[in-house]
């Protein structure tokens, strides 16, 4: 079927709403956006679905959401009555239509005969993730686009350990989804009330309690100014500072309230410094020790330290490292950090941590890029009990401390984040002077992101081709500096280029490319999962900041050159 049918498809559909009807008539003069709403069905990958709010099959709508929840619906159906009965936790952020989105999904699985529990009003992920354990379900459902622009939504699914699905139980939940050939003729209006459950203080309770037991010493003075961007983190953090004993918070009033369109903002993106402007009005008025924001869904958080003239906006991996040092200091003068300890980041995290954790005697290991693969660790850590989790993190903003949840969490990292400048600061302290500190100790670690967006039909195609053309014909030196070894994710491939040899990587498939040069830099390249874009990843590690820095830029420079001219 052409796009042009599918979209005859929709406007001549007898049951579809005046809202809907309305926007399609709109959309169809424009042929070239007309063909992007209806050329393909929304991708349904290993995480969920994410795209543009609106009419159409490759669009987040009323119809898209009952598509994905009737697939669902029918992969939990397959595993018999005991899983319809443990039923499926959904929560959702401050996004436009999050909320009938969340309930279009909840009553798609009561028709199904599936239990469904919705939360009441907005609440993290992290939360839901919690949720899915607390009440034993057997799957969780967030409606969110995290930190995406206000048109956007997206659909998460999460299993019952209360992770992102693993790839073989995502590969069957979207055969299940793609065997739903109609997204016009689900039904969802006739169910059984008492399958649908609403969830509020009880589960908030539980989660706050869970939240205070990050905790690793007593409650210092220091002064915060926070922010969740107009997302639903806010009543949730206000809660554990105040019950944690913080009286130094200042929160930024005209954020606080979850908002989907989120006015103040350029964009809701805390490793923006944007994303800081209102936070770093409030600060600079009472010279503020630290300022946080969270992105809307409550899963990534960002840190400004004041250094004594300007507030110094933290990258995800220098927030970890600080993160690191302090926890397992902690736990060390404590004498309570355990011999099989580990912590765990992704591929394209700065070896920094790692560089800290190693410090203390801790095992570090690599995951590929997406927290889910950090929750398949846990889960099997479940049944093997092989290490002691100590701590999880990506260069994304993504921190995870204790395993209650198990996806990264926001709520937990920003309490123990104003734990550590509190303790630092009753030494003399700030933030970013631990930071150097560790750099001075360490060495001076530096990494870079360059995303570049491909949208459409042709961006993917070009994507497509910048992979395969890498795999072809790989450089054989960045910046001058010789490239020693490739790492493949989708052939699973690690080449060792100044031996001639090669070797399996023993991790899941992922079409991703990574180059070690002979420096010790590196450089990454994959498509995002989630956005239309191709993601450029660059670390180095030099004597000097001066030297990083430079470094640093050269390395980019000339990989970008690489590409372009290819």
């Amino acid at each position: 079927m052409t796009w042009k049918q599918r979209m005859q498809k929709w406007l001549g559909h007898e049951g579809l709403d005046v809202n809907t009807k309305q926007q399609l008539q709109l959309l169809s003069e424009d042929e070239q956006l007309a063909e992007d709403a209806f050329y393909q069905d929304l991708v349904f990958g290993t995480g969920g679905m994410r795209g543009e709010i609106g009419p159409g099959t490759n669009r987040m709508n009323v119809y898209t959401v009952r598509k994905a929840s009737k697939g669902i619906a029918d992969y939990i159906e397959s595993f018999g009555e005991a899983a319809m009965k443990r039923g499926v936790a959904i929560a959702f952020d401050s996004r436009r239509m999050s909320p009938e989105f969340a309930e279009e999904a909840a009553r798609t699985f009561a028709a199904a005969g599936i239990r469904a529990y919705v939360y009441e009003s907005a609440r993290t992920t992290p939360q839901l993730s919690f949720t899915v354990r607390e009440l034993n379900a057997f799957m969780g459902i967030v409606i969110t686009a995290s930190h995406n622009p206000p048109e956007y939504n997206g659909y998460k699914v999460y299993g019952e350990d209360g992770a992102q699905l693993d790839l073989e139980a995502a590969d069957q939940v979207i055969g299940f989804v793609s065997r739903v050939e109609d997204e016009l003729a689900i039904e969802n209006d006739e169910y059984d009330s008492s399958l649908l459950e609403i969830l509020g203080e009880q589960l908030d309770r539980a989660y706050i309690d869970q939240v205070l037991t990050v905790q690793e010493t007593s409650v210092e003075p220091i002064s915060v100014v926070f922010t969740p961007l107009h997302g639903a983190s806010g009543a949730t953090v206000r809660r554990v500072f105040d019950e944690a004993g913080y009286s130094g918070v200042n929160y930024v009033k005209e954020q606080m309230a979850p908002d989907g369109e989120f006015p103040t903002v350029e964009s809701p993106n805390p490793e923006e410094s944007s994303a800081f402007d209102l936070a770093r009005k409030y600060g600079e008025e009472q010279t503020a020790d630290l300022l946080i924001a969270i992105d809307p869904d409550g899963d990534r958080v960002g840190a400004a330290v004041w250094t004594g003239t300007q507030y110094e906006l933290l990258t995800g991996n220098q927030t970890g490292g600080i993160l690191l040092e302090y926890l397992l200091g902690q736990k060390k003068a404590k004498g309570e950090l355990p011999e099989d300890g580990r912590i765990f980041k992704t591929i394209v995290t700065s070896g920094f941590g790692e560089a800290v954790a190693r410090s203390y005697g801790v095992e570090s290991e690599d995951v590929l890029t997406g927290f889910k693969f950090i929750g398949e660790k846990l889960r099997e850590n479940d049944a093997q009990h092989e290490f002691t989790f100590l701590f999880g993190y990506e260069e994304s903003y993504g921190y995870l401390i204790r395993d209650f949840a198990r996806d990264k969490d926001a709520v937990q990292a920003t309490l123990l984040l104003v734990e550590a400048a509190a303790f630092y600061k009753k030494q003399g302290k700030n933030l970013y002077g631990v930071l150097n500190e560790l750099y001075e100790r360490h060495g001076f670690y530096r990494e870079l992101l360059v995303s570049v967006t491909k949208k459409g039909i042709e961006g993917a195609r070009e994507i497509t081709q910048l992979l395969d053309g890498l795999r072809t014909a790989p450089p054989q030196s960045i910046a001058g500096i010789a490239v020693k070894k490739i790492e493949d994710y989708d052939s699973r491939t690690r080449t060792l280029v100044d031996m001639g040899t090669s070797e399996a990587i023993v991790l899941p498939q992922s079409n991703v490319l990574k180059y070690f040069l002979s420096d010790g830099s590196w450089v990454c390249v994959r498509p995002s999962g989630t956005e239309p874009k191709v993601k450029y990843y660059f670390g180095v590690k030099a004597a000097t900041q001066q030297e990083s820095d430079e470094k640093l830029e050269l390395l980019k420079e000339s990989f970008l050159d690489i590409v372009a001219n290819r």
